[in-house]
């Protein structure tokens, strides 16, 4: 019998091989989109690249620096090399870059990175939230959007046919999800139930966005235990509402690790957790449903979180969070589950 493999940007990897993975993570995307001017009188700091001198009020309002949120330029595909090479040192075996159709995936870098640094890198295939979107792609009918997410998970990419995607994802969407998002989600739910992959999705800035995704998603026939649903620990905060939604049956993703600082820019209204509330969250679901839910990243996407560019990079969790999570009570078997054994289970392809 031959062993389950999954699609990486070198090929077909054995699943027992991703040692312990991220599931959400970027190594190249455009975010300018989301650029937000900064407060006036910080404007100055503003208007050059990050030093020691700026490097604290870029933390502060990430988004406000055009050099920070371009994370698709020499300076980022250098500092993310290297920070996949600490990873790898640090134990780190997979990747899962969830880039998709609007936010500029780079296969070729994506490539580079795991030739040089021999982290397998798994990409992923589908549509980001509208707001992104060309106007061509805001044209596409469901069969369309479908079609493509086919041809990349069975044939190859788009924009790098020698590549096939691994999962589709991130699925993104808005609050309120608009009529372009639930179409995604839906044609989503069509290509998983035919083919068994993995999926995973971006929810709203809203509490009630991942139950209103997962609903779209099951009645289009999507299976929940291929599912992830992203940034929990920004989007869901009392723990009856985390208990409820995690009745889903889905992967529960804690995926901001490494973001200490409360106010959340692209949300004012909600504050952003520390890592210490994460892994409170975390234990919530422990507590009560076990660890078989959980999956940890930091969807990195701006320099600013880039050990060269003052940040914690992508080991963060490998170095400075798994140590903290023996005095919260988990396992060294539960620490495994958490980051090798449930990422290689939502890979595996149902109809592999």
């Amino acid at each position: 019998m031959e062993a389950a493999t999954i699609e990486t940007v070198l090929g077909p990897v054995e699943l027992s091989q991703l040692g312990r993975t991220l599931t959400h993570e970027h190594l190249a995307m455009d975010f300018h989109r989301f650029y937000v001017p900064p407060p006036k009188p910080l404007a100055a700091y503003f208007q050059k690249k990050i030093a020691l001198n700026n490097v604290g009020y870029v933390k502060q309002y990430p988004y406000s620096s055009r050099y920070n949120v371009n994370f698709y330029d020499e300076d980022a595909s250098k500092a993310v090399i290297e920070d996949v090479m600490i990873y790898k040192k640090n134990g780190g075996g997979t990747i899962v870059d969830n880039t998709t159709c609007g936010i500029q995936r780079d296969l070729s870098l994506m490539k580079k990175i795991s030739n040089d640094t021999g982290v397998h890198v798994i990409v992923g295939s589908g549509y980001y939230v509208e707001a992104t979107q060309a106007p061509s792609t805001l044209k596409l009918t469901e069969e369309q959007m479908h079609n493509v997410m086919m041809n990349e998970l069975t044939k190859g990419c788009m924009d790098y046919p020698s590549i096939k995607a691994g999962f589709i994802g991130e699925v993104g969407s808005s609050w309120p999800i608009t009529d372009f998002e639930k179409i995604a989600i839906r044609a989503t739910a069509t290509v998983q139930r035919q083919l068994g992959c993995p999926v995973t999705f971006h929810p709203g800035r809203n509490t009630q966005a991942p139950f209103e995704i997962m609903n779209i998603y099951l009645e289009a026939g999507g299976d929940p235990k291929k599912a992830i649903m992203s940034h929990l620990d920004r989007t869901i905060k009392t723990k009856e509402a985390l208990m409820e939604f995690a009745k889903f049956d889905c992967y529960c993703q804690f995926d901001l690790f490494g973001i200490e600082c409360s106010y959340y820019q692209l949300d004012e209204s909600t504050e952003m957790p520390s890592d210490a509330e994460r892994l409170n969250r975390i234990k919530w679901i422990y507590e009560e449903r076990g660890v078989e839910q959980i999956l940890m990243s930091h969807d990195i996407h701006t320099k600013h979180r880039l050990i060269q560019f003052g940040g914690h990079g992508y080991s963060h969790i490998l170095t400075n969070v798994i140590p903290r999570m023996s005095t919260r009570g988990f396992t060294n078997q539960d620490i495994d589950t958490i980051t090798i054994e449930n990422p290689k289970t939502w890979l595996t392809w149902r109809n592999s």
